[in-house]
């Protein structure tokens, strides 16, 4: 197990900064550091009298690793890539990219590339929320926050020192009184002993969702939908005569990002109260794509309502990043905004009749820390803001840190974007970590299964079956529509089914008899990821080629 090193704190009051460490006294009785450990439990809880400002908390255990050992570390948002590493691995940031680039896309926005340093030493990985050293035996060493509501969590291990340091996330946080700091579960065991206890630590249940089945618009059409080929795609569902759950309009029937109640009248003549009618009148939940903390450049909201903008010091709005005409973050405490979120989400529920709302790009509300909120409180904040405007609605969480949407969303994706290329675009490969791309999402689906049914259900994205508009082979589609059964509970395509070959259909077939089948381990291996799964009684190895 790890063994505590120490506990760093650094803080200012009155500008003047004072560092301490656990080895030496905070020398006044207005602050106090409470360090505790207690079977899994670990505390270091902060109280002071006065406003101080925090700069650094900080704890470092020793752990001995092992040449044989795999380390997972997760991501800090759903796209960014999360897999299991040998103990020698090494995270790329964007470092390398040029500034002019960086500063004209906004890429370092998609990720924690602001506020964390990349290490390039081979051993030295980092990750959010929650960890764990898998042993050769089998045995998980599960490292888990229990307070990503008051700050994230940094995990960061040197593999070549033998340390894990915790850091939490809350440099510049003004406050008096009591502070959470850092709280961790630290398990050892099997990997359902271990998840099973950290979730139960951190208070939520599991979830009472059932795994769906269903279409979204997005990789057949992109933003080129209209209203006849979304009619035609709900009709094509129907005569392929598998019952699906869930029939979602994606991105493309707005006249821009941010402009939601801004219907493309030239796509959509009739509005879309039909489309969800015409949807829910098939059997199906009626589904919507919207990102409601952002907006594009060339939106109606970003040119008249400047004021509801995320600004920095400087007053300059925050990029969320290159997407549309260009992406900007919203400020989420802004009260104008806020009315105009609950409009959006009252219309689009009780007027227009959708239940399933997929919300994407939610990282954009805290990519900015502020003295009275951690990046933490902003997310949480957030979330709740999302949970009270859906009402009865229910909702696909997309692009957000997981911990903040654990137990808030019904189902959430826990990858990267899919694309018809096996590995993306050949450019794309050398820019962020939350890059879209088959291969990494397939990886993504695979090291955070663990959280399917305990978290929220599980979505990896979608799979592609067709032969057309790809440039996988059938090994990769056949690959990707197995994990993504194995390892999720939400199973969306955006194929024309009505197109599927015979061939086509038995795979189909085959890929939802094993959405029954349970993981039992999971080992990657240079170009090599097998899967021990059970399925119909029997113990049986998968074996994929990255």
């Amino acid at each position: 197990m790890l063994k505590l090193n120490n506990v760093k704190f650094a803080y200012r009051v009155n500008g003047k900064g004072y560092s301490v460490t656990t080895a030496e006294s905070i020398g006044n009785n207005r602050i106090s550091l409470d360090i505790r450990e207690a079977g899994d439990i670990f505390n270091a809880s902060l109280h002071t009298k006065s406003e101080i400002e925090i700069v650094k908390l900080s704890a470092e255990f020793e752990c001995q690793f092992k040449e044989s050992d795999s380390v997972f570390l997760n991501g800090y948002q759903s796209w960014t890539d999360s897999y299991e590493n040998d103990i020698h691995a090494k995270f790329r940031g964007i470092d390398l990219i040029p500034s002019p680039i960086n500063d004209k896309y906004g890429l370092s926005a998609y990720g924690d590339y602001d506020f964390v340093k990349y290490n390039r030493r081979r051993g030295n990985m980092h990750g959010w929320s929650y960890g764990y050293i898998k042993h050769n035996t089998g045995i998980f060493e599960l490292i888990g926050s229990l307070t990503e509501n008051d700050g994230f969590t940094q995990i960061r291990v040197n593999t070549e020192k033998n340390t894990v340091t915790v850091e939490k996330d809350c440099s510049g946080y003004c406050f008096t009184g009591d502070y959470s700091g850092i709280s961790l579960y630290i398990g050892k065991g099997t990997e359902n002993e271990v998840f099973d206890g950290y979730f139960a630590w951190l208070g939520i249940a599991p979830t009472k969702e059932k795994p769906v089945f269903g279409y979204t618009s997005w990789y057949r059409h992109y933003q080129d939908i209209n209203e006849k080929c979304i009619t035609n795609d709900l009709e094509g569902l129907r005569n392929y005569g598998y019952k699906a759950d869930i029939f979602q309009v994606d991105d493309g029937y707005q006249t821009a990002v941010g402009d939601w109640l801004s219907i493309d009248m030239a796509k959509f003549p009739n509005g879309m109260k039909p489309i969800a009618e015409g949807i829910k009148n098939e059997g199906l939940t009626a589904g919507l794509w919207l990102a409601p903390f952002v907006c594009e450049e060339k939106s109606e909201l970003f040119r008249d309502h400047k004021d509801w903008l995320l600004t920095d010091d400087e007053g300059i709005p925050v990029k969320a990043g290159a997407n549309w005409s260009g992406a900007y973050a919203l400020n989420i405490y802004n009260e104008e905004f806020r009315e105009y979120l609950k409009n959006v989400f009252r219309t689009v529920t009780d007027e227009w009749g959708f239940s399933l709302l997929k919300l994407d790009f939610l990282y954009a509300a805290c990519i900015l820390s502020r003295p009275d909120r951690t990046r933490g409180m902003i997310m949480s904040d957030a979330m709740d803001l999302l949970r009270e405007c859906a009402g009865a609605a229910k909702i696909l969480g997309c692009g957000v840190p997981l911990a903040s949407a654990f137990g808030k969303v019904h189902y959430c994706r826990i990858g990267m974007d899919v694309t018809p290329e096996w590995d993306g675009k050949a450019y794309m490969q050398l820019l962020h970590r939350e890059r879209p791309s088959t291969a990494l999402s397939i990886l993504n689906s695979v090291f955070r299964r663990q959280l399917n049914g305990r978290a929220f259900i599980n979505d990896p994205d979608v799979f592609m079956l067709r032969s057309t508009a790809t440039s996988m082979s059938k090994a990769q589609r056949r690959t990707l529509a197995e994990i993504n059964a194995l390892c999720g509970g939400v199973l969306f395509t955006s194929d024309d089914m009505g197109e599927y070959s015979d061939e086509q259909h038995e795979l189909f077939d085959e890929m939802m008899k094993l959405r029954g089948a349970k993981v039992l381990a999971a080992e990657l291996s240079g170009n090599k990821l097998a899967l021990s799964i059970e399925v119909d009684g029997r113990n049986i190895v998968r074996v994929y080629n990255r």
